[in-house]
C-alpha cells in the first residue's frame, strides 16, 4: 500500500492506473489499517483496494442483465435549462443525436446520453439551454440500461455486546442517550455506496420505503436496489443510528430513522454528478432531514467554472442541493482527506479520476462538490484526542465544524455488511458524527428550517484552538482546521451539565399487547439514600398509535409515578423520550419498574428498552 494518504479510498500506484482511484472520502493507509477487533468482527476493507488478509470482501452484484438501447461509447451529460422549462431542452437533446435518460424537471436538469462526440458543442448553441456539460471521461456502463441488484449478504450474528467507544465519548454521545436518542419522525439519508439493511444494527431503524439507487442518474426503487456494493455506506450508517439493542454498537443517534440513496456505481464505486443530483432530488421529495454526503462528486476532485463541463456540473449539483434545502433537507459532507487547504487551492493532481489524472493549476473558484456548495455543512475530522486528523483537509472559512474521524491505529468502529464490524477512518467517517448530532438537533426541535440547525451545530461545538502550526489560522472560536469546534451531542439535545449519577438499563424486549398491562424490570443496587428529585427516565418503546398508551415508573416501595398518559387522538407511532420524575420520596435501591398500559384494541408493541440515570 503507498505511504501517501490520499483523497479517497486510494490504491497502490498500479493499480490505480487499472482501475482510477475511488470516490470516498476515506484514505486506504487508514482504511485498511489493520486495527484489534473483538472476536468474530472484521476489519473495514476499502472499497476495491489492497484488502486486508483475512477481511471480508465487499458484497458483489448480480450478474448484469441484457442491456438493450446501450451502445460503446455512450457518455452522459447534464442539460442546464430554466427550471420547470425543460420541453425545449429535451427536444434539443432528441435533435442532436442524444437520448433522454433522466429528468428533473422542478430543477432544470436533464440527464442525457449520447454516442455522438459534438452532442456537447451542438447543445451549446441553441436558445433556451443554459448549460451543457459532460459528467464523466469514461463510457457510461452498459449496467446503467439494465441494472444489477447488489448482493444481499447473508448474516452473521454478533456476540459483541455495547460499549462506549472513543469517537461517542469524545463528542458526549453516550450522555446525550441519557436525555435523548432521537425521533423515530426524522429521517436522515445516507448518500453513499449503500446500505446493509439487513444488518441487526440496522435493520430497527431502517426505513425501506424512502430508500433507492440513483445509480446512473436515475432512481431505482426495486427492493434492494439500495444496498451497499462496498462497505462505506454501511459503516457511515452505523455511526449515525445503529440501534440502542445492547448488541454492536450505537449511532449517535439511534432513535432517528435512516434510508439509503445508493449514489455509487457498482464497479467503479464512483459517485458522478447525474447520481449526486438524483439523490438530492430524493432527498427532498422524501423529507429527509439530514443527508450525510462522505464523498466527492467524480471525476473531478475540484470543478472550476471556467471549464464547460465543470460548469454544467457545478450548476446541476447546486440546484438539486438547493432544491432539497428548500423542501427542509439539511446537507453535511466531509472535507476530504488530502491534508489540502481548501482556502488557498493551487492545483489538483487527481483529476479526472475515471480516466487519466493530470496536474492542473486551479483557483479558489474551483469547488469540491458537495462540501463547498453555498448551504452544506463541511466537517474536518479530529482524531483521538480531539487534534487535526492528519489527513484531514482544511481552510479557513471552509471548515464549518470538526468531528472524530479517527487517524493512525485509532479508527472509528461501525458496521459492516453481513451483520460484522470494523474500523475505518477519514472525513467520511467525521461526517457522520455530524450528521447524527443533526439529527438529534432536528429531533429536539421539530420546527427547525436546515438554516436553524446549522446555526445550532456552530453555536453547540466546542471550541478548539489551532495548535503550533503556521497553517492553522484564525481564532479559537473559529479557525482554518476546526471551523466553529467540534460538534457535542449532549449539548444538541439541551443538556448541559453531564450526568453524574449511577446509569442502569433494561434491553430486554417486553411484548404490550391490546387491553393490557405489562412491566419491564431494573434492579438498583449501590445508590445511597434516596431516589434524586430529577430522577431521568429514558424510554424506548416501539408501538403504532401511541395514543392507546398509559406509562407509569414504579419505585421499588410500590409508589407509581406518573410520566406520561397520551391523549386518545395521538396517532403518532413510538415513544423515544426521556422523562425527569421527582422520585426523592422513594428510596433508590431495588426493584425499578416501567409500566405499560394498552388501553384499546388494534395497535401492539414492544418495550424495546428503558434506562434509569440517578
Amino acid at each position: 500500500m503507498s505511504p501517501l494518504i490520499s483523497r479517497r479510498l486510494g490504491r497502490p500506484a498500479a493499480a490505480l492506473a487499472a482501475l482510477s482511484a475511488m470516490a470516498l472520502a476515506a484514505p486506504a493507509t487508514l482504511a485498511t489499517a489493520a486495527t484489534a477487533t473483538p472476536a468474530g468482527t472484521t476489519p473495514a476493507p476499502a472499497a476495491g483496494a489492497d484488502r486486508v488478509p483475512g477481511a471480508a470482501a465487499a458484497p458483489a452484484p448480480a450478474a448484469p442483465r441484457a442491456a438493450a438501447g446501450w451502445a460503446a461509447g455512450t457518455r452522459s451529460y447534464l442539460v442546464i435549462s430554466a427550471p420547470a422549462d425543460t420541453t425545449a431542452a429535451k427536444a434539443a437533446v432528441a435533435a442532436n443525436g442524444g437520448t433522454v435518460f433522466a429528468s428533473y424537471d422542478a430543477i432544470g436538469v436533464v440527464v442525457a446520453h449520447s454516442t455522438s462526440a459534438s452532442f456537447a458543442t451542438a447543445l451549446r448553441v441553441v436558445a433556451g439551454i443554459q448549460k451543457v456539460g459532460a459528467t464523466r471521461t469514461s463510457d457510461v456502463p452498459a449496467d446503467a440500461y439494465a441494472p444489477a441488484l447488489p448482493a444481499n449478504p447473508a448474516q452473521s450474528a454478533t456476540t459483541l455486546t455495547e460499549s462506549n467507544r472513543w469517537d461517542m465519548t469524545q463528542i458526549k454521545a453516550d450522555q446525550a442517550w441519557a436525555v435523548s436518542t432521537g425521533s423515530p419522525t426524522v429521517k436522515v439519508g445516507v448518500l453513499d455506496t449503500g446500505v446493509d439493511d439487513q444488518h441487526q444494527d440496522l435493520a430497527p431503524n431502517f426505513d425501506a420505503a424512502d430508500s433507492a439507487s440513483c445509480a446512473y442518474g436515475k432512481a431505482d426503487t426495486r427492493t434492494g436496489a439500495w444496498r451497499d456494493v462496498d462497505t462505506h455506506g454501511t459503516h457511515v450508517a452505523g455511526t449515525i443510528a445503529a440501534a440502542k439493542n445492547g448488541k454492536g454498537v450505537v449511532g449517535v443517534a439511534p432513535g432517528v430513522k435512516i434510508a439509503s440513496v445508493r449514489i455509487a456505481e457498482p464497479s467503479s464505486t464512483l459517485f458522478y454528478a447525474e447520481n449526486t443530483v438524483c439523490g438530492f432530488v430524493w432527498a427532498g421529495d422524501h423529507g429527509f432531514k439530514v443527508t450525510n454526503n462522505s464523498y466527492y462528486t467524480d471525476p473531478w476532485q475540484f470543478n472550476c467554472p471556467d471549464n464547460l463541463d465543470q460548469a454544467a456540473i457545478i450548476e446541476g449539483v447546486k440546484r438539486a442541493q438547493e432544491y432539497a434545502e428548500g423542501k427542509g433537507s439539511l446537507q453535511v459532507a466531509a472535507a476530504g482527506n488530502s491534508n489540502y487547504d481548501l482556502a488557498n487551492k493551487t492545483t489538483d493532481s487527481e483529476s479526472p479520476n475515471d480516466s487519466t489524472p493530470v496536474t492542473r493549476t486551479i483557483t479558489n473558484a474551483c469547488l469540491d462538490i458537495p462540501t463547498e456548495l453555498p448551504g452544506v455543512v463541511t466537517v474536518a475530522a479530529t482524531g483521538s484526542g480531539s487534534g487535526k486528523a492528519s489527513y484531514s483537509n482544511f481552510g479557513r472559512g471552509v471548515i464549518d465544524v470538526a468531528a472524530p474521524g479517527g487517524d493512525g491505529a485509532t479508527g472509528v468502529y461501525s458496521t459492516l455488511p453481513g451483520g460484522k464490524y470494523g474500523s475505518k477512518s477519514g472525513t467520511s467517517m467525521a461526517s457522520p458524527h455530524v450528521t447524527g448530532v443533526a439529527a438529534l438537533i432536528a429531533s429536539a426541535n421539530p420546527t427547525f428550517t436546515p438554516a436553524d440547525i446549522r446555526a445550532k451545530l456552530a453555536a453547540q461545538a466546542n471550541d478548539l484552538a489551532c495548535p503550533s502550526d503556521s497553517r492553522c489560522t484564525g481564532t479559537t472560536a473559529n479557525n482554518g482546521f476546526f471551523g466553529e469546534g467540534q460538534v457535542d451531542a449532549l449539548k444538541a439535545v439541551g443538556g448541559s451539565v453531564p450526568p453524574t449519577g449511577k446509569y442502569f438499563e433494561n434491553l430486554s424486549d417486553v411484548a404490550i399487547t391490546d387491553n393490557a398491562t405489562v412491566e419491564s424490570p431494573i434492579a438498583v443496587t449501590g445508590v445511597t439514600g434516596n431516589a434524586p428529585a430529577t430522577l431521568k427516565v429514558g424510554v424506548d418503546i416501539k408501538h403504532t398509535y401511541r395514543g392507546d398508551l398509559v406509562i407509569s415508573l414504579v419505585a421499588p416501595d410500590g409508589a407509581v409515578y406518573l410520566l406520561e398518559d397520551f391523549p386518545n387522538s395521538d396517532s403518532a407511532d413510538n415513544v423515544a423520550k426521556t422523562y425527569t420524575v421527582d422520585a426523592s420520596a422513594s428510596a433508590a435501591n431495588g426493584t425499578w419498574k416501567l409500566r405499560v398500559k394498552d388501553g384499546a384494541s388494534g395497535d401492539v408493541g414492544t418495550v424495546d428498552a428503558w434506562n434509569l440515570t440517578f
